[in-house]
């Protein structure tokens, strides 16, 4: 199996910025240790994966305890785009 990239857009670094002022300066390590590695060799699929119903382009969560971290695959070119970031109670409004 061919290794994604991971590709961060600028609304998604917001976030990181955004969560680090507020005391959640470990998300980014978390992302890094954890998210990153699952989603650069099966972003379809895992423990904290879920693809999203009914949104369009087809985009994809990864669940970290209560931060849910959104992102798009790109097939043809093998990149994961990070799109957001946000809290389980205002994620899927």
């Amino acid at each position: 199996m061919s290794n994604y990239r991971i590709f961060e857009t600028e609304t998604f670094q917001e976030d990181i910025e955004r969560l680090r002022q507020f005391g959640l300066k470990r998300i980014k390590e978390k992302l890094e240790e954890h998210v990153y590695v699952q989603l650069r060799t099966e972003p379809h699929f895992g423990a904290n994966i879920k693809r999203l119903k009914n949104w369009d382009p087809p985009t994809w969560r990864y669940r970290i305890v209560a931060w849910r971290f959104f992102y798009e695959i790109d097939e043809k070119d093998k990149v994961v785009f990070m799109t957001a970031i946000d809290h389980r109670g205002r994620a899927y409004r």
